[in-house]
């Protein structure tokens, strides 16, 4: 079955996503996902038990206090934050400490409590954003995604497909499928509609970008949100080891959405400091894939996404070799294939690059992006797409110019201080997600769009959202979604 996933609600984020700036906009936002293998699976209990057990917290780290309580619809939500925060020992005996097959995905935390009291479930995310955040995004997004049709749910979204049960559309039935969808989101909800592409693959989520950028305004995380985040990363990363974009050469292990798409905003970044023409910029970054690098004599096999990185060079497989002979100043890893960044490849870095050598912080050089790696360094999308997203839906903004996904970046790098570069950070502390970065974020990219012009409509600038505010900064804040309980008497 050919699924999409559009979540057309009052938000600006999808709650899957991200939890962290709804937006009071009357404005809709759709998010576009392929679904693969949905089907509606109920949970099975076991037994059935009107008592609830809880895992009260105790002042040390282990649990305590467990007692039985009557269902109440109050004491149902008290148990709710329990069940969530702590641990799960309900009447479905599952827990993390008697069951080794436990993950927030299986016990379907993160779905009951956003169900039973989404403003609730909002409130804990926003005060405990660091330690929730690998349980409602990356690691556990994707197990969540891997077995969506194993979860039940109350519908929350809309899901559009072909009449035929199970059947994928391919080819034209699938261009033609989109275009209509598009055309009718344009329709109804006018030029100002945000679309997210979000998991598409390689061909169809470059190809959408390219035909929907210029009549609609729409952004795909996969390809433009990492590419911002990485490249505020490395901004960040030069006020420390000094010079600039132009002094480094950059290697990427991994050719697909992810890596072209951070090397094409490093190009256009570069570019635009040095008024150098961007396929010039080009040359100076390099690409390997599954077959190695990318190089000329390849051309013509290459997708049409990587044609742009293929430079004249020998043929080189192994990624050591590649960096003995490019030697590169800036390794970045977005390939899919762990523990590529061997002993070898390290050592041969730090034999080209003195800062690695006299250094052990060696992200300054060399950003991984893993899961694996500590949440204050690493480079994650939800650095951006909060921010980036509000700053479109505040100003009214009709299009994505490239300008404002740098526009995005240089703001999340400015956030980073002399006290998080004392800690050897390159990131600013998640925790300030909400307000600080992601207001300073939607600030900077709306200020951009009142710049920008668009000569499709005559339009003074990209925003249409008049007049200008005159602090976007407030502006921003005063958007942003606050999950608190209204007043009665």
């Amino acid at each position: 079955m050919f699924s999409f996933n559009a979540c057309s609600v009052m938000l600006n984020y999808n709650t899957s996503h991200s939890t962290f700036t709804k937006t009071n906009s009357t404005l809709a936002v759709f998010f576009l996902l392929p679904i693969r293998n949905f089907s509606a699976s109920h949970w099975k209990r076991r037994g059935s038990s009107s008592r609830v057990t809880c895992c009260a917290p105790s002042n040390t780290k282990s649990h305590g206090g467990a007692e039985d309580q009557f269902v109440t619809p109050w004491s149902i939500s008290v148990a709710m934050i329990f069940d969530f925060v702590i641990c799960v020992c309900d009447e479905w005996d599952i827990c993390e400490e008697n069951d080794p097959t436990y993950t927030p995905v299986s016990s379907s935390i993160y779905f009951r409590l956003q169900e039973r009291n989404e403003r609730l479930f909002y409130k804990l995310l926003l005060d405990h954003a660091e330690e929730l955040l690998p349980v409602v995004y990356t690691p556990t997004a994707g197990e969540a995604c891997q077995k969506y049709g194993s979860i039940f749910v109350h519908p929350q979204d809309l899901y559009l497909s072909l009449n035929e049960k199970h059947k994928r559309a391919t080819g034209q039935e699938y261009a033609e499928l989109l275009h209509e969808f598009m055309n009718a989101v344009k329709q109804n909800y006018g030029e100002r509609i945000l679309v997210q592409f979000e998991d598409f693959a390689n061909h169809n989520a470059f190809d959408l970008l390219e035909r929907y950028r210029s009549t609609h305004l729409v952004f795909n995380d996969d390809i433009q949100g990492t590419a911002q985040v990485v490249l505020a990363g490395l901004v960040a990363a030069l006020k420390l080891v000094g010079g600039d974009l132009t002094d480094h050469r950059f290697l990427f292990l991994g050719a697909g959405e992810a890596g072209t798409g951070i090397a094409e905003l490093i190009a256009l970044e570069t570019s635009k400091r040095t008024n150098v023409p961007l396929d010039e910029v080009r040359k100076n970054i390099w690409l390997v894939d599954s077959k190695g690098l990318i190089v000329s004599s390849r051309k013509e096999s290459l997708q049409h996404f990587k044609k742009p990185w293929a430079h004249e060079h020998e043929p080189v497989k192994e990624l050591v070799n590649v960096v003995k002979q490019i030697k590169p100043t800036v390794l970045i890893g977005t390939s899919g294939q762990g523990r590529t960044f061997t002993k070898d490849v390290v050592e041969a870095m730090a034999s080209i690059n003195e800062v690695i050598r006299q250094s052990t912080i060696s992200y300054l050089l060399c950003i991984l992006m893993s899961t694996e790696a500590n949440l204050s360094i690493i480079c994650i999308n939800a650095y951006i797409f909060p921010g980036f997203g509000l700053g479109l839906i505040m100003s009214g903004t009709i299009r994505v110019h490239d300008d404002l996904l740098l526009a995005a970046s240089e703001a999340l790098a400015s956030q980073v201080t002399q006290e998080d570069y004392d800690k050897g950070l390159i990131y600013p502390p998640f925790s300030n997600i909400r307000k600080k970065i992601s207001a300073h974020i939607a600030a900077n990219v709306a200020a951009k769009a009142y710049e920008l012009g668009e000569p499709e409509f005559s339009f003074n600038s990209l925003a249409t959202r008049l007049p200008q505010p005159k602090d976007l900064v407030k502006f921003a804040e005063s958007s942003v979604y606050s999950p608190v309980y209204r007043g009665y008497r």
